[in-house]
């Protein structure tokens, strides 16, 4: 069953069909700490480990499996964490109605599904026509953190990324500073198994839209 569109936050949970449209983000968490956010956080690993490490900083999570997102709210409150609010639903969906633009220090996405098939790339984060929904949640001068151990989908990626007008990104050649991110993540080093990690930066004044995702829209009107 598809699970309706919600939000959380410590003081509790509530659709968003009655929410006001981009989220009042500096009113769900007050405060002055930079904002980062992590799409996809499955139950949670990095998300509270960063939420607990960094109080003075504030996190959104978007997480499409209720069970998943279930488990990081009940997880976040037990701990009396308050810098966090959690966004169950589909992130392309949520990235092109719900959340502001331009706001994060840091954007996190780590193992996302790398839809294979063809006729299912339009779901990618990262594709041509879809990457501007996530890099436009970054503020000048901040930066997307990205892992996978689909190493054609990471290539496509970085592909994408580099071409991308006033994003300067690099590939990182080892496991993160902090150590695994998410429970893949440390089951695949465990494993051995190789992961694809990159790092991108982005500039002022970058591009609003992909070069070829531009095209696509022209292509539409």
């Amino acid at each position: 069953m598809i699970q309706p569109l919600a939000i959380a936050t410590l003081a509790g949970e509530r659709g968003l069909a009655a929410t006001a449209a981009p989220l009042p983000l500096d009113e769900l968490v007050p405060g002055e700490g930079p904002w980062e956010v992590e799409i996809g956080f499955g139950k949670g690993r990095y998300l509270l480990r960063r939420c607990q490490e960094e109080p003075g900083r504030r996190f959104l999570g978007i997480e499409l499996a209720a069970e998943y997102w279930g488990t990081f709210v009940e997880r976040a409150r037990r701990r009396g964490l308050a810098n966090w609010i959690a966004l169950r639903g589909d992130a392309l969906a949520l990235l092109s109605a719900m959340v502001p633009h331009g706001f994060a220090a840091a954007v996190h996405v780590y193992f996302p599904d790398p839809w294979p098939k063809s006729r299912h790339h339009k779901r990618r984060l990262f594709d041509p026509e879809t990457v501007d929904l996530v890099l436009a949640l970054l503020r000048p001068g901040g930066r997307l953190l990205f892992a996978t151990d689909f190493l054609e989908y990471g290539a496509l990626v970085q592909e994408i990324l580099e071409s991308y007008p006033g994003l300067s990104v690099t590939r990182r050649d080892r496991p993160w500073d902090d150590g695994a991110r998410t429970n893949y993540e440390a089951k695949y080093l465990v494993e051995g198994r190789p992961i694809l990690r990159l790092e991108a930066t982005l500039d002022p004044g970058a591009a609003l839209l992909h070069p070829r995702g531009a095209q696509g829209v022209l292509v539409a009107v």
